[in-house]
Order: C-alpha cells, then sequence, then structure tokens
C-alpha cells in the first residue's frame, strides 16, 4: 500500500489527533503517503442532543459515519477518540492500533482559584457528563450543574461569557493535545484527582475492516501494547455491564509488576453503587 486515507471528525481535537497518527505513521513508513477525510458525524450535527442522556441517539454518537465510510471502502482507518467508540464494533469492523495513551485525568476549568474545594457555594459547574456530573456532587452536594455543548474552544468561551456558570469539567489530555494557549486569560486549570475518567480516556483509536491485512500491517506500527492492555481492560468492564457512554462509570487501570490493576466505580442513585479494585 503506498497511500493510507484516514478518517476523521472534523472538530479541532479530532483533526489533532489525526496529525499524531498521521505523524506516528510517517515515522514507521517513509514512503507511505497519509491523507485524511473529515466526515460529519451525528454528534457533530445534532447539538441540541444531551450527552447525558442521549437514549437511541447514544451508540456511535461520534463514530458512526465514520464507520459507515469504512465499509463503504471511502476510507482505510478511521480515527477516534477510544472513550467516544462503542464497547461492541460493527460486524467486519476491527481496533487496528491504540496509541501510547495520553494524561487520563479530569480537570476543572474555574474562574476561581483553589480547584473544586475553592468554588463559591452554590456555585454553577457545566459539563455534559453524567459521570462528572455525579463525581463532583459527591464531592461537593451544594453545587449545581449545567449542560454544555460544543469543542473545547466554544466551552471555553460560553464559560468566560457566562455571568451564571463558574466552571466547566474538560479532559486533560484535549489540554495537552490542543495547548495551554487555548485557555483563557483568567481561567485557572487544576486537575480533579479524586475523579475516576471515563473508560478509554485520553486514548487514540484506530479502527479498520478485520480482513484488510495490508492495514492492520501498517497499523501494528503504531500500536502501544501497555495502553492498550488497560484501555481494553477499562472497556472490557463497561461492556460486561451492558453500558454505554451515558453509563456514570468511572475506571482507571495501570500496569504493575507486569498486570493490569483496575479501578472501578459506578456513581448514580446520588452516591457509589458499588467500587472494585
Amino acid at each position: 500500500m503506498k497511500k493510507i486515507i484516514l478518517g476523521t471528525r472534523g472538530s479541532e481535537l479530532a483533526l489533532v489527533q489525526t496529525r499524531e497518527t498521521a505523524n506516528r505513521l510517517s515515522a514507521a513508513h517513509p514512503e507511505l503517503q497519509v491523507e485524511q477525510k473529515i466526515i460529519k458525524t451525528t454528534g457533530d450535527k445534532r447539538l441540541d442532543v444531551s450527552l447525558s442522556a442521549p437514549g437511541s441517539l447514544e451508540k456511535g454518537l461520534f463514530t458512526k459515519e465514520l464507520e459507515e465510510a469504512l465499509l463503504r471502502g471511502e476510507i482505510h482507518a478511521a480515527v477516534h477518540s477510544l472513550k467516544d467508540l462503542p464497547t461492541e464494533l460493527p460486524p467486519k469492523l476491527a481496533l487496528g492500533a491504540i496509541l501510547e495513551r495520553e494524561d487520563d485525568a479530569d480537570c476543572l476549568a474555574s474562574k476561581h482559584d483553589g480547584g473544586w474545594q475553592g468554588l463559591p457555594p452554590g456555585g454553577i459547574v457545566a459539563t455534559s457528563s453524567l459521570r462528572r456530573k455525579n463525581q463532583l456532587l459527591l464531592l461537593r452536594p451544594d453545587l449545581q450543574t449545567a449542560e454544555i455543548r460544543g469543542n473545547m474552544g466554544t466551552r471555553l468561551r460560553k464559560l468566560l461569557e457566562s455571568h451564571t456558570l463558574d466552571a466547566l469539567i474538560l479532559a486533560r489530555a484535549a489540554i495537552n493535545r490542543l495547548g495551554p494557549q487555548l485557555i483563557p486569560e483568567g481561567i485557572r486549570v487544576t486537575a480533579i484527582e479524586e475523579m475516576l475518567p471515563a473508560p478509554g480516556q485520553g486514548a487514540i483509536g484506530i479502527e479498520c475492516l478485520e480482513d484488510d491485512a495490508e492495514t492492520l500491517r501498517i497499523l501494528a506500527a503504531i500500536h502501544h501494547e501497555d495502553t492498550a492492555r488497560c484501555v481494553n481492560a477499562e472497556r472490557d468492564f463497561l461492556k460486561k455491564l451492558g453500558g454505554g457512554c451515558s453509563l456514570p462509570l468511572g475506571t482507571r487501570a495501570i500496569i504493575q509488576d507486569g498486570k493490569v490493576h483496575l479501578r472501578a466505580a459506578l456513581f448514580q442513585n446520588g452516591g457509589i453503587e458499588w467500587l472494585t479494585r
């Protein structure tokens, strides 16, 4: 194969992740021509849909159109934020590679000093994630939450311009990939150490046809096995629960002494339903 076409969403973060994938492929295969094809997904079009309760739109909200392009042969591989990819892949598709994981932590972008502890009583924090909302309210039951959609720049602008919002929650991986220059002056960013991330958060997954031996061979060169072991453990745990992206499950897998250790908690009904290590 002399050329590979990578399918991607059109958001700034998706394009940065696709460039990272393309750069890794070019370094591994100098003779390879790497192109990208932007495909708009349902999640990009339906900004009216709540991510905490998307109902019938939940499955493949940010991935379905990319997968359809794969099956039609329009692209060779699709680049995903792994936390957006359903645990059940469509027939004929497979994960060809998982890149080395970025920081998986959640962060608070706030108008106030002191992280979540420094938010004013009854303050309002924007997030579309039920997992984040429930964990935040366990830390600070006095706080309120509000829905927010859009890319990271849009959400930060809404926070800065709002007269009611005090903070919003972001993924550290997105900040690291897009660069700290995206954070407006006057907004303080601190990690929420107490918060468990979503399964696969911070990792990039590359999907392709399961019988496309040449694309699988090319992708194998950029696959990071330790990351794959951890995120596969997290995704397998989510799959066993029968949940999708809206299930308020927090997970973090790490490798110690050659073994995968998983911590997971289900945050719903106003508390922690169960915790496992």
